[in-house]
């Protein structure tokens, strides 16, 4: 298996689009941890809601700059709240993914009725904002399960990103609905980057460049790179910069593929049709 013209190594820029429910804040803050549980804090909430506001129009900025598509995983509270500024990005060909109703709903946690909500509504809301169906989905800390997967595959999502195990797609079959698996690659993520290893921003385009760099010294293998870039945490002007130069470094070399996940599930469904 190889990408568009005969390229091994497929670039996906993934920024988290996202808001917390009413009265729920971020995880993680510039302080380094939150408030013990039940005491609301005030300074996560105001970083996180830096999000939607100011970080993912920066990054998609960057992003545009160099002609790339950005993989907006996107909170069905975010399409509520700001439909007009997401419809914007999808028209300008910004790859709009579901992303589950609001960050803090992770799946493990939710009863499946609860999680069957989480995705009816968030389909809706971003159908609602966007005109059209969302094609993909990622959940929220990339945390789902099989009955998930199946769910997703009888609401007629085409792919999921919510797969480590593997290095390329693979179809998962669910009685008459099939979906397909599109794994996450986990290096280049900038919340455990900066906030679990204190890392810079330098660092992280070193990692990459580095990465990227040992790769092509090997044999050549079909694979995918993904980068993680958070409104909250990587969309601030001291470290949005690397993500531009990240972009750059990836627009600048031919053999790579800058892509989206959807853009991936095409290729595939097209290498079927042609096997067949």
């Amino acid at each position: 298996m190889v990408w568009p013209s005969g390229r091994r190594i497929a670039v996906v820029f993934n920024l988290a689009f996202e808001m917390w429910s009413p009265g729920v804040t971020s995880g993680v803050g510039p302080m380094g941890n939150v408030l013990q549980e039940g005491i609301f804090d005030p300074n996560a909430d105001s970083y996180g809601r830096y999000n939607a506001t100011h970080g993912i129009p920066r990054l998609v900025s960057m992003l545009e700059r160099h002609g790339i598509p950005a993989s907006l995983m996107t909170n069905g509270l975010v399409a509520e709240a700001f439909p007009d500024v997401l419809r914007g990005y999808a028209n300008a060909g910004h790859d709009v993914v579901a992303h589950g109703m609001a960050q803090n709903l992770i799946f493990p946690t939710l009863s499946d009725e609860d999680a069957e909500r989480s995705i009816v509504e968030t389909t809706e809301r971003i159908e609602a904002a966007i005109g059209r169906r969302p094609k993909g989905w990622i959940s929220p800390r990339v945390t789902s399960g099989v009955d998930v997967h199946r769910s997703l595959a009888e609401n007629g999502y085409h792919w999921h990103g919510d797969a480590i195990d593997a290095d390329l797609p693979y179809p998962q079959a669910f009685g008459a609905h099939t979906i397909l698996a599109i794994p996450m690659s986990v290096e280049f993520n900038d919340l455990p980057h900066a906030m679990r290893f204190g890392r810079t921003p330098g660092q992280f385009v070193d990692i990459f460049r580095e990465a990227l760099a040992g790769i092509q010294q090997q044999p050549a293998e079909t694979l995918i790179l993904d980068i993680f870039a958070h409104g909250h945490c990587y969309g601030r002007p001291a470290a949005a910069w690397a993500i531009g130069e990240i972009a750059r470094i990836c627009k600048e070399n031919e053999a790579l593929w800058v892509t989206t996940r959807s853009e991936i599930a095409a290729h595939c469904s097209e290498l079927v049709k042609h096997a067949a």
